[in-house]
């Protein structure tokens, strides 16, 4: 059995190293992110992280053990995906800009035909942000492959007044659910 890892995010593959995982493959689905309209942030990001397990399973023996994820950041109604240009992420921040939000991330567990698929949620508080700053961050280019424009393990720290929830799920992969979705699927970590 191979763990396969159905995403090129190398904040997902550091965060799988840390745990010990060494023997780690990563495969990134390249399919379209479609789901059905209308669904809440948690069944939208379970639905988009099946989407990829599924296509990665085509390419993979059926013992393999597949990880998908995927991020949205909530807010007002509305998801905020990987920006798609400077000025859209401009705008995410400007609404995000002393607020507070939340963050979905849906977990895809695949082995053997059997999925677990599940989603975690965390509430971030955003500080007020100032014009200057959040266009020097944009040039540093860190927001453009960012839910939500913006990655709180990296510059935007300075953003963050707090968490309410996993802290690991803001960054992409929350931890603590999927070590307990590994150990039900016989990957036992610690």
């Amino acid at each position: 059995m191979d763990i396969v890892l159905a995403s090129g995010s190398p904040r997902r593959r550091e965060l799988l190293q840390m745990l010990g995982v060494r023997e780690l493959r990563v495969i990134p689905a390249k399919g379209e992110e479609l789901a059905p309209a209308g669904l809440e942030p948690g069944e939208l990001v379970k639905c988009l992280a099946s989407h990829k397990s599924h296509e990665v399973a085509e390419l993979c023996s059926e013992d393999d053990l597949i990880i998908a994820a995927d991020t949205i950041v909530w807010h007002e109604g509305r998801v905020f995906g990987k920006p798609h240009s400077p000025e859209e992420a401009e705008d995410m921040l400007r609404s995000l800009s002393g607020c507070s939000h939340q963050v979905f991330t849906g977990v895809s567990v695949l082995r053997s035909g059997r999925e677990l698929l599940e989603y975690e949620m965390s509430r971030v508080h955003f500080r007020t942000l100032e014009s200057e700053e959040i266009r020097r961050y944009i040039a540093t280019g860190e927001p453009m492959d960012k839910a939500g424009a913006y990655g709180a393990q990296g510059k935007a720290a300075l953003f963050v007044q707090g968490i309410d929830g996993d802290f690991f799920n803001v960054m992409g992969l929350p931890l603590c659910r999927l070590g307990q979705m590994l150990k039900e699927q016989g990957v036992v970590l610690l």
